[in-house]
């Protein structure tokens, strides 16, 4: 794992505060000044953040949380606006978001405080589900599309993305729940859930997505968890998430 990384994993510090740590060499690992924020560190490495070592864990505990509207999951924004960390409670400040909702989607967030589980539940291939309302109708050509996988351009990206054309897999599911002139909206599985896809999906057939909420991630459901509130993994959840981490571990090995 990148050493940047690696602190703003298991510290309070943010990824550009790890940075700017690093480059005034005020970190170490294994005694060494290191002022690569690149450098990897492997698992047998001590890392130390102004002398002090940075404590890893081999325990690790999961929440959810149902992300609102006009929050940034990231630690810090340098415009100074919301983000999750301002509404979550101090106990979850070092928890590592698994992926990221945009700034005007809402829904389940998991975060957890392993950066291990939360690699893993990143790379997955789980089912993302997403209940979204688009402006216009569905066409053949969109349920086509759906079905089969398509490449789509700019529209809808984050103004940033280094990403100008991307291929999509197909969706795992699509339920549409209700389809007019004016708006249509629906409930679909996919099995990524980076780079905006689903805005980029519609999008690029003309559609803007007026609201975008993530139900559940892999096995874990929203439910009735009210907006801007968190909860901890239950029994069952946690009992399949050891499950799916000895698969994943299995299959790498």
């Amino acid at each position: 794992m990148r050493l940047n990384k690696f602190i703003s994993h298991h510290t309070t510090y943010s990824r550009r505060e790890a940075d700017r740590l690093i480059f005034d060499g005020r970190v170490k690992v294994n005694k060494q000044i290191v002022t690569n924020p690149a450098y990897d560190v492997e698992d047998g490495d001590r890392v130390f953040v102004n002398g002090k070592p940075v404590k890893r864990s081999t325990k690790y505990t999961c929440i959810v949380y149902n992300k609102p509207k006009g929050e940034l999951v990231t630690k810090k924004d340098p415009q100074g606006r919301k983000t999750i960390y301002d509404s979550l409670p101090k106990r979850f400040k070092h928890f590592i978001p698994v992926g990221r909702l945009d700034f005007a989607t809402e829904g389940l967030l998991i975060l957890t405080d392993s950066p291990r589980v939360a690699e893993a539940l990143m790379k997955s291939d789980l089912p993302r589900v997403y209940k979204l309302r688009i402006k216009g109708d569905i066409t053949e050509e969109m349920i086509k599309a759906m079905q089969e996988g398509v490449e789509v351009g700019i529209e809808g990206a984050h103004k940033n993305t280094d990403f100008k054309k991307i291929t999509l897999k197909p969706f795992i599911s699509a339920q549409i729940i209700k389809n007019s002139p004016k708006f249509s909206t629906l409930k679909v599985a996919i099995s990524e859930g980076k780079n905006r896809e689903l805005r980029r999906f519609f999008a690029h057939f003309g559609r803007d997505v007026m609201d975008l909420k993530r139900l559940s991630y892999g096995w874990v459901s929203l439910n009735a968890l009210p907006v801007g509130k968190t909860r901890y993994f239950d029994k069952k959840e946690y009992k399949i998430l050891k499950e799916f981490l000895k698969k994943e571990r299995n299959d790498n090995a």
